[in-house]
């Protein structure tokens, strides 16, 4: 099972990381223990100092496929949910600043907590989806399915392209605007359509 991670998909997302939009998707791996098994806390790492919630819609995999065209990518998954891509942000600086690969600010231990529960596309309609992270009862992130540079479908056909998608792959599909750090002790809440479904408490 593979994690699929995309970079800066979301405009004012990018300008608050002074960073360049993509002409093309920018995606980046994590490994299956990046996964927070399900009603864990999640413990503040003691290697990073500055910790930064991302929240982001994620689609599972639902069919096997390679080279997949945009216009069948619809097809390949049936199911969407919400995760944290956790970022040692004061490591991914470091790593930026001597042209080093991010893994150590991104892959590690739990650094991608997954919603309790995924909602059938038939329940939705992605067109219209929005999702929100509370933080400490505090709205902290909001993000719109439309808003997205580059769509779900649009994200699937160019990742088939440089490798094969599996049944259970998870796609993170990118963070809106309104990253931030996190302590020990704040209360994350995902909502999905004003749903919640995740729910994360830092110890």
């Amino acid at each position: 099972m593979k994690i699929i991670c995309i970079g800066r998909n979301y405009s004012d997302h990018a300008k608050e990381m002074n960073a360049p939009l993509p002409s093309k998707p920018v995606f980046f791996m994590k490994p299956d223990t990046a996964l927070l098994p399900k009603r864990n806390p999640f413990y503040y790492p003691d290697f990073t100092k500055d910790l930064h919630h991302e929240l982001e819609l994620v689609v599972r995999i639902a069919r096997l496929g390679k080279n997949i065209s945009e216009k069948y990518a619809h097809e390949y998954y049936n199911e969407v949910g919400l995760g944290i891509d956790f970022t040692a942000r004061d490591l991914q600086q470091e790593c930026k600043e001597k042209g080093l690969p991010w893994e150590i600010a991104k892959s590690f231990e739990h650094s991608a907590p997954l919603s309790e529960r995924f909602v059938p596309i038939q329940e939705l309609d992605l067109d219209t989806t929005s999702f929100e992270l509370l933080k400490n009862g505090v709205a902290v992130q909001s993000g719109h399915v439309k808003d997205m540079i580059f769509s779900i479908d649009k994200l699937i056909a160019y990742v088939s392209q440089f490798m094969t998608l599996k049944i259970g792959d998870l796609l993170f599909t990118g963070t809106p605007a309104g990253v931030g750090p996190v302590q020990i002790g704040d209360h994350l809440e995902g909502f999905l359509n004003g749903e919640k479904l995740l729910d994360l408490k830092i110890k």
